[in-house]
Order: structure tokens, then C-alpha cells, then sequence
């Protein structure tokens, strides 16, 4: 077979591996021509640079004739594969690309506003996907074996990966990627079908009155988009902690601390868990504290800083509704070391959490807010919420898409009362069972 029909073929898996065998013997010339000392030193745009050049010169000097496209496109796998993470490259710097999903060397997927479709290239070999694996987590100083078959890490762009591979799993080696979530504003939000006007107004009031906003969906709904959106309603001033797994808030404000946890070394010492840092972040004098999500025994000093002096905090929780969302609170602050009975935990949600935002991820890949609502309930009552917007769906179009509309309900007077002292407007959607005067003429229009 060609050379040609080997580099524009890449969607048969023969010749995919074929391919695969002719980059890594470029990359081998490549490596051999260069000093990787100096190369180290210089920076990333010029190192790959240079790689194209000396490259070049090899394909001129040892053939074979290509045309301008392939030279191109075999010039960009090779100098991938030495600096980069090969195949996976150019999916990187693709920014309609949500996530990355390698299922074994044969199967790659990629999430595209929201839908899931598998791309027709592969890796060459099971080694190749093993070396690039290798390649990310070393970047961390983790390590990936047989002894070490799962690992979370994040690149130095942001993404975050999980690895597992075999014998755990059984379909080879599996790599997920991530991406770095952009950050929207609550306007492009509303763009996006997101959400809408009234609903901006509300939640722009709740975050500037300093309502604690728990923010719950699943997995892939936008919690984060949407934290990170909520953030930048919080007054330039203020003094603003994040506390996350894996960065990924992107705060635009001048006075904010980043902290990120911190996975054990490869001799499983040195880990520093969220709520290490949740505990730390009280001794920093916050202003308000951003917790990316609770997902353990931190929980319950997220929950002791909210209702102690640290109004206007902000954190997610993995939850299908904003019941689930207060019963996964308890559930995981009752992970905590310090044994709290379950009556003591719902006295400390009703006192800390103020309201509940549900997102949801629809089938055709959009994601709404679906729900706010207001824990209503006080001391050791059973939880008691009171929805003040709701979307409806109506069943799925001919087109695939899901189509509804906003709902609005009367805001609890207690919540208007919190608005109108700080001097934040009523919605007008939500203001109507409104009696006192004051606060009708408040109404955002």
C-alpha cells in the first residue's frame, strides 16, 4: 500500500495501524536528530517549531514525494507524537469538544454539545495508548501499573483525566478527558436556553443578598458552568475562597484564593482532601467560600460555615432533584468523623442552605435549570422545600430537540423580605402574592 493511501485513509483500521507504524518511525528519526536538552529549554510554541523544520528536512532528504496536504499532515502527527498526546492533539485543541472517552486503542469518543458520537481514528496499538497514558500522569507525578490501575489527574491545561486500565478493566486500557469548562455569564447562559430573564434577575438577588445557592444536577449538567457564572455576581470587594478537586472555576474577580486538593505521591503520602482545605479556609477570614462539590465528611464544615458568619457561599452536590439534594447533603455530612445524629444534620441544613438550583442534562444534550426552591423547613423538621420556578417539558420534537417553558411560582415572603433588605429587586414573575407596598414597588421589571 502507498504511502499515500496510508496517511489519507485513516478511517480503516488496517491502515490505521500501518499509519501508526510510519509516524512512530518518523518520530524515531526525529528523536535521533535533536537535542532533547535544548529543546527542553525552549518555549512550547518555538520547540514545536523547530520540530517541524528539522522534521521537514528528514521527509525532503529520505522521500517520499508528498503532496503540500500530506507533508502537512504527517509533519503535525509526528511532532504530536513527540510532544503531545498524539492522536488525541488535535481533539484537544478542538473547542466544540466537551470530553474525550478512549475505550481501548480501537474505540475513541467525543462529546459534542452534549451528544456522544465515536470518531473514525484509533490508536496504533495498545502500547501507543499505554505511552500516552503514561505520558499525562507523569506530568502529576502519578503513576499508572498493575499496581496502581486507577488514577485521577488534571493536564496543565486544565482537563481532567481518569485512567483505568486492565485487569480492572476489561475492555483495554480507558482514558477520559474532561475538557476545561468555558466560562459563561448568567446572560450567555440565557442564550443557551439555560435559563431565562426573570430567572437571571432572581438569582442575581439571591447571590448579591447573600443567600447560601446550593447548585445540584448529575453528572455533565453544568453545575460547574453555572457556579462559575453565579460567582461573578459577587461583589468585586469581597474576599472569595474556591475550594475544588480539579481548578476549574475561573473567577474574574481581583481578591480570590485558589485552593485544590491534593492526590497522595506514588509513595501514597502528602494527600490533602477538600476538607483539609474547607477547614483551612475558616482561618482565612472568607468573605464568601466557593466549594466546586461536596462530596464527603466536608460536607458538614461546608454546612458549619454557611450558617456561622459566611453567608453567600456557593457549592455543588451530585443530586437528581432538590429533594435528592438535601437527603445527599445529610447522607454525606454524615460521612464526617464526628458522629452527628441525623436530626442534628437536618437542623444544620435547614439553618445553612437557603436555596436549591437544579440543572438537568435533556436527551437532546441541552441543559436547563429545572427547578429553584427554597428550604422552607427550620430546626429538626423534615425538609420542606418551596419551588419558586420549575421548566416543563413538552415530549421531544420531530427534530430531536426538547422544547418547554418556564414556570413561576409566588417567592416565600421570608426570601422577598432578604431581597428588598439588600436592596435587590422582585422579579416580576415571582412578586405577584406580594401584599406589602414596599416591596411591590420593588418589582424588577
Amino acid at each position: 500500500m502507498s504511502l499515500r493511501a496510508r496517511i489519507t485513509r485513516p478511517d480503516d483500521h488496517h491502515d490505521a495501524r500501518d499509519d501508526g507504524h510510519l509516524v512512530a518511525s518518523y518520530r524515531t528519526k526525529l528523536l535521533e536528530e535533536i537535542d532533547l536538552a535544548e529543546m527542553s529549554a525552549l518555549p512550547a510554541p518555538e520547540r514545536r517549531g523547530r520540530l517541524e523544520r528539522v522534521l521537514g528536512h528528514i521527509i525532503s532528504r529520505e522521500g517520499p514525494v508528498l503532496s503540500t496536504v500530506e507533508r502537512a499532515q504527517l509533519i503535525r502527527r509526528v511532532v504530536d507524537e513527540a510532544l503531545g498526546l498524539g492522536v488525541l492533539e488535535p481533539l484537544l485543541q478542538d473547542a466544540s469538544i466537551s470530553e474525550i472517552m478512549v475505550n481501548g486503542p480501537d474505540h475513541i469518543y467525543v462529546e459534542r454539545s452534549g451528544r456522544v458520537e465515536q470518531l473514525p481514528i484509533r490508536f496504533a496499538s495498545h502500547e501507543q495508548l499505554m505511552q500516552t497514558i503514561e505520558r499525562i500522569v507523569s506530568t502529576v507525578n502519578r503513576r499508572v501499573d498493575e499496581a496502581n490501575p486507577m488514577v485521577d489527574a488534571r493536564l496543565p491545561s486544565g482537563e481532567r483525566v481518569n485512567v483505568i486500565i486492565p485487569p480492572l478493566s476489561l475492555t483495554g486500557a480507558t482514558l477520559t478527558i474532561r475538557r476545561f469548562p468555558r466560562a459563561y455569564t448568567l446572560r450567555e447562559l440565557i442564550g443557551l436556553g439555560s435559563l431565562d430573564e426573570q430567572m437571571l434577575l432572581l438569582l442575581a438577588g439571591l447571590v448579591q443578598a447573600r443567600l447560601n445557592v446550593i447548585v445540584s444536577g448529575a453528572t455533565g449538567t453544568g453545575k460547574t458552568t453555572l457556579l462559575n457564572a453565579l460567582s461573578g455576581l459577587i461583589p468585586e470587594a469581597e474576599r472569595i475562597i474556591t475550594i475544588e478537586d480539579s481548578a476549574e472555576l475561573q473567577l474574574q474577580q481581583a481578591h480570590v484564593i485558589r485552593l485544590e486538593s491534593r492526590p497522595a505521591n506514588v509513595e501514597g503520602k502528602g494527600h490533602i482532601s477538600i476538607r483539609d482545605l474547607v477547614r483551612n479556609s475558616l482561618r482565612m477570614r472568607p468573605d464568601r467560600i466557593i466549594v466546586g462539590e461536596v462530596r464527603g465528611g466536608e460536607t458538614l464544615d461546608m454546612l458549619q460555615a454557611m450558617s456561622t458568619g459566611h453567608d453567600g457561599s456557593l457549592a455543588t452536590v451530585h443530586a437528581n432533584s432538590a429533594e435528592d439534594a438535601l437527603m445527599r447533603l445529610q447522607t454525606l455530612a454524615s460521612m464526617s468523623e464526628v458522629e452527628v445524629p441525623f436530626a442534628a444534620l437536618q437542623d444544620q441544613i435547614n439553618s445553612a442552605v437557603d436555596v436549591i438550583v437544579q440543572l438537568t442534562r435533556h436527551a437532546d444534550g441541552s441543559r436547563r435549570v429545572t427547578e429553584i426552591a427554597f428550604l422552607e423547613s427550620h430546626g429538626r423538621e423534615s425538609f420542606r422545600i418551596s419551588t419558586v420556578c420549575r421548566f416543563q417539558a413538552q415530549p421531544m420534537s420531530a427534530d430531536g430537540l426538547v422544547h418547554g417553558r418556564f414556570e413561576y411560582y409566588p417567592l416565600p415572603r421570608r426570601i422577598a423580605d432578604r431581597l428588598y433588605m439588600n436592596n435587590q429587586p422582585v422579579p416580576q414573575a415571582f412578586g405577584v402574592a406580594l401584599s406589602d407596598a414596599q416591596l411591590t414597588t420593588r418589582t424588577a421589571t
